[in-house]
């Protein structure tokens, strides 16, 4: 793993926690509970922010809120140009999808290209009622008319700063955000 010297955190443990549970709050303001809503994780950090996501609205509400994965990898407009890439698994929870309020999670809302990835697989996989995108950071600089009902932070970034992710499940590491010149490093690029 390579450290920059330059890097500047921006979100510690304590940040990421509150950035959840005001998403949280949000999700369930805007739908009105947890009635029909299934929250969705997009490999790697998007699923460990999602099962995150999944248990503090249950905390909230009282009762279980279904979550699961949602791999995006054959939808992704660059394969040609990374083809070896791994792919990796969906998993929906019971119940599926159909006639229900999906919260697609993500680490870093960048292009805009992931997501329009994952509305391509989850339109596969049946018919949501709504769909709504929680994000940890948005970093701006979309390629795509897509943007986050839900942001834990908004940081304006140049094209030339990376934005790594650290999550104590992925990482090993404790959660944090940092934002770091250059090219892509250890972490999650975004």
């Amino acid at each position: 793993m390579v450290r920059v010297v330059d890097a500047r955190t921006v979100l510690e443990s304590a940040d990421v926690a509150r950035a959840l549970t005001r998403i949280a709050h949000e999700v369930l303001e805007q739908n009105k509970g947890s009635d029909r809503l299934v929250v969705l994780g997009i490999p790697t950090r998007g699923v460990s922010l999602a099962e995150r996501l999944a248990r503090r609205l249950g905390e909230i509400e009282g009762t279980p809120v279904p979550h699961g994965c949602l791999d995006v990898t054959m939808y992704r407009d660059d394969l040609r140009r990374a083809p070896l890439r791994p792919v990796g698994s969906t998993a929906l929870p019971e119940g599926g999808i159909d006639d229900r309020t999906v919260v697609l999670v993500d680490d870093v809302l960048y292009s805009g290209r992931t997501i329009r990835a994952a509305l391509d697989a989850l339109i596969d996989l049946g018919r949501p009622r709504a769909v709504r995108l929680a994000v940890l950071v948005d970093r701006g600089h979309r390629e795509l008319p897509i943007r986050a009902d839900h942001v834990g932070k908004n940081l304006p970034t140049s094209r030339a700063e990376r934005v790594m992710v650290r999550l104590v499940e992925v990482d090993g590491e404790p959660d944090s955000v940092t934002i770091a010149p250059g090219p892509t490093l250890a972490g999650s690029p975004s």
